[in-house]
């Protein structure tokens, strides 16, 4: 029996091979609309690119292989791929999702499929018996992130596909945040994993790319032919971006973690800052659940200054020089964002603050530069 690899080796090997034409190490950029035929239907397994790519069958084997799943499906982008799953569904059925989401997935959620049938609850996650109390006949998915954007709520993976499995609900993950280094769902029993592979899969803030991985040969199945039919596939360039930056995401992540953690225990005893949320903490909600399912606890954190007001938050976020000031995450660079003017704003006002996204709150993506550049060009703004 052959040997599994570890991670650090998945990323650079997994589902690769030598391309067996020239024997190139990389995956060739295949940019081809359509494959010659010996005859009708007679063809070297590809036929068209919207069906078929090499250079995207090599992206999906890896993300498939880093995630310790069975089938990978590459998409224009993570909303392409959340569209996808939601395509799954029928009119009438509920899908229940965390009250604390990107606001692009609220939106799409809201905007446009609630106008085709799909009913939406948004509930706390961080305890299953809360969630079970919510659960109808009708209900079909459950949508979680964990750590959430942008309050870093944990949510227990193992926990959520026990309850899925007991009333049968698709269980489906989104695990950007955390990103297939930290932690794998499948293996805590989810049926669907999706991520926003523009973030830390591709790591370089150079592409817009989604993904899905599934263990279930019927629900590859299905997801396969929606990606198809509907036709939101990313291009060959895009695919051979990800699958570079899939290559270091081990060595990147590893000093993503360092720098949060180091940053948050700075921002967590600074006199200006009111609240800091990272998983890392151990008065974090759920921390002990994050220690069980993550191997570390991410590049991403929130928080609030004192006087808890948008002045004082925009005043800070406009005084930094190193953290660049945009929308995303996951890149080598540290990013600052503000969620209620930025990534959450199509979230009503009353809904987000209900779930901790005030005015006042700063989301940070901790990159991967010297520590204490980043550390100083903080103490700087908040002075």
């Amino acid at each position: 029996m052959k040997k599994k690899l570890h991670f650090n080796s998945l990323t650079i090997h997994g589902g690769q091979a030598p391309d067996p034409a020239f024997g190139a190490v990389m995956p060739p950029v295949y940019m081809t609309s359509t494959y010659a035929q010996s005859a009708p239907g007679d063809h070297k397994g590809y036929e068209y690119s919207r069906t078929h790519n090499p250079t995207r069958t090599a992206l999906e084997k890896n993300i498939a292989a880093i995630e310790n799943g069975k089938h990978g499906m590459a998409f224009a982008s993570g909303l392409a791929a959340m569209d996808a799953v939601m395509k799954l569904l029928q009119p009438g059925d509920e899908i229940l999702a965390t009250d604390d989401l990107y606001g692009g997935s609220y939106r799409l959620f809201t905007k446009i499929f609630e106008a085709y049938g799909l009913v939406f609850r948004f509930i706390p996650m961080r305890d299953t018996a809360t969630v079970a109390q919510h659960i109808t006949p009708k209900t079909k998915l459950f949508w979680v992130e964990t750590p959430t954007n942008p309050m870093m709520n944990i949510i227990d993976l193992k926990g959520m596909a026990e309850l899925a499995k007991a009333h049968n609900i698709t269980l489906a993950v989104d695990n950007t945040f955390a990103s297939p280094y930290l932690q794998q769902p499948l293996e805590f029993g989810a049926d669907i994993v999706m991520h926003s592979a523009t973030k830390y899969l591709a790591g370089h803030s150079d592409v817009i790319l989604g993904s899905l991985v599934v263990n279930d040969d019927t629900l590859a199945e299905r997801l396969r032919f929606i990606q198809n039919a509907s036709g939101a596939v990313p291009s060959p360039m895009d695919c051979f971006l990800v699958l570079r930056g899939i290559k270091t995401l081990h060595v990147r992540m590893e000093r993503h973690c360092e720098n949060a953690a180091q940053i948050a225990a700075f921002l967590q005893q600074h006199p200006k800052i009111e609240q800091v949320y990272w998983p890392g903490f151990e008065t974090h909600p759920n921390h002990t659940v994050a220690k069980q399912q993550m191997n570390a606890f991410g590049g991403m954190l929130s928080f609030v200054p004192e006087k808890s007001s948008f002045a004082m938050a925009q005043k800070i976020i406009t005084s930094l020089k190193i953290f660049t000031l945009a929308e995303s995450l996951g890149g080598i660079e540290s990013l600052v964002g503000h969620p209620a003017s930025m990534t959450h704003a199509s979230i009503p006002k009353a809904i987000r603050e209900k779930s901790g996204v005030v005015d006042a709150l700063i989301r940070l993506s901790v990159g991967i530069e010297a520590v204490e550049d980043l550390i100083a060009d903080l103490d700087q703004a908040l002075s």
